[in-house]
């Protein structure tokens, strides 16, 4: 079993960076591949991102290419979101997940989840 806390969140002005940090607990960690979603108010949760357990894999949802670089230390049982150029529509609740299978765009393709961290872009 794998628990899973977020960090890093909180407001920021639109073209600020924020660091987002998922702290696993467990021998296993370098097992899990990683994925973060967010979930804005009245809105389904959604893909953000991904890592392979490796660190070799990284997918990316269209509207975060090029700004956002998700990474992994597994010596440090840590997925991390750097978060670049923010914009008002990337305002959400930030979720990391972990998954022993293949598939990784839906939430349900994973086992484990956080608790969620508040990340809020004005404008």
């Amino acid at each position: 079993q794998v628990q899973l806390v977020e960090s890093g969140g909180g407001l920021v002005q639109a073209g600020g960076s924020l660091r987002l940090s998922c702290a696993a607990s467990g021998r296993t960690f370098g097992s899990y591949n990683m994925g973060w979603f967010r979930q804005a108010p009245g809105k389904e949760r959604e893909f953000v991102a991904a890592v392979s357990w490796s660190g070799n894999g990284l997918y990316y949802t269209d509207s975060v290419k090029g700004r956002f670089t998700i990474s992994r230390d597994n010596a440090k049982n840590t997925v991390y979101l750097q978060m670049n150029s923010l914009k008002p529509e990337d305002t959400a609740v930030y979720y990391c997940a972990a998954s022993l299978g293949i598939r990784r765009l839906s939430p349900d393709d994973y086992d484990y989840w956080g608790q969620g961290t508040q990340v809020t872009v004005s404008s």
